[in-house]
């Protein structure tokens, strides 16, 4: 089975991590920004994480066999730093031109403030000025107001709903979603937001169109082998290979496909050299590297 991550942070992950990624079978994975764990005090700091995303992370998955896309955005949690929002939003849409930038993302709302709507907002039309999908973060607390919103705002901004992903959703959360032509996504946690269970029911209930389903993993307690796990459950449920392939491999590379950055056939795993440097730096500490003929 081959297997896609649309949502995970590897930049907080283990060179491990890869390697058990690859042996489960994940071929490509796609970073959005996040947020760092505690307050950026100064907007520089998104270029030097931005910068990452497109260069040492897509290099270092590369050295293991992923292909790895990402998503540049202002995180709904660090948009009520107003200053520093605007800040960022004045360099933010030369990322949005590079290759391997496949959507807006992660926006949204967190604690649903108003300075959380203003960006959420100009992000989405970021979106649509680019020609861009956006990956909209449902918020962990009142899910469901926030999740209503989120739908509101995409409609009162304008953007196509079919370049819409709503993300991290739940039982009390998805109806609303497939309301509309928006993708639906589900992040899959240990204790947490949704479990291997859970989404099998509701991929039983609701079917599989357009349905999405990611790891979310970073650096808190996550697990980034999420997706393969559902996808053994699936087909230990009834579901066919040909499901689990739809919904764990070409359901989100056909999402994020609307940016014409990726597509399916874009999924042959890179040629791994790990004699190759990135700005003069390799993944190796002094191991053997491994060179693929």
């Amino acid at each position: 089975m081959r297997y896609f991550d649309p949502h995970i942070h590897m930049l907080s992950r283990t060179t491990d991590d890869y390697e058990r990624m690859v042996a489960a079978g994940i071929v490509g994975v796609v970073e959005p920004a996040f947020w760092q764990g505690q307050p950026r005090t100064q907007a520089a700091s998104f270029i030097d994480y931005f910068d990452s995303l497109v260069g040492w992370e897509r290099f270092r998955a590369s050295q293991f066999g992923i292909r790895h896309f990402c998503t540049i955005g202002i995180n709904p949690k660090e948009t009520n730093d107003v200053a520093m929002a605007e800040a960022v939003m004045a360099f933010l849409p030369r990322y949005l031109e590079k290759d391997q930038v496949v959507a807006v993302g992660e926006i949204g709302y967190d604690d649903i403030t108003p300075a959380e709507e203003r960006f959420f907002a100009e992000q989405l039309q970021l979106a649509k000025d680019h020609g861009l999908p956006a990956l909209v973060h449902t918020p962990h607390r009142d899910k469901l107001t926030g999740t209503q919103r989120s739908l509101d705002l995409v409609r009162e901004v304008g953007i196509n709903e079919e370049m819409v992903l709503i993300d991290h959703l739940n039982e009390q959360t998805l109806p609303l979603v497939l309301e509309t032509a928006c993708w639906r996504g589900h992040s899959i946690y240990p204790f947490t937001k949704m479990s291997e269970e859970r989404m099998v029911a509701l991929l039983k209930q609701y079917g599989t169109e357009k349905m999405v389903v990611n790891s979310a993993a970073d650096w808190g307690r996550s697990d980034p082998l999420k997706v393969p796990l559902t996808g053994q459950l699936m087909l230990q449920s009834g579901f066919s290979e040909a499901d689990v392939e739809l919904v764990l491999f070409e359901n989100p590379i056909n999402y994020y496909a609307q940016s014409g950055r990726i597509s399916l056939a874009d999924m042959a795993p890179p040629r791994i050299d790990q004699t190759r440097l990135f700005e003069e730096n390799s993944v190796l500490r002094g191991q053997t590297p491994v060179i693929e003929s």
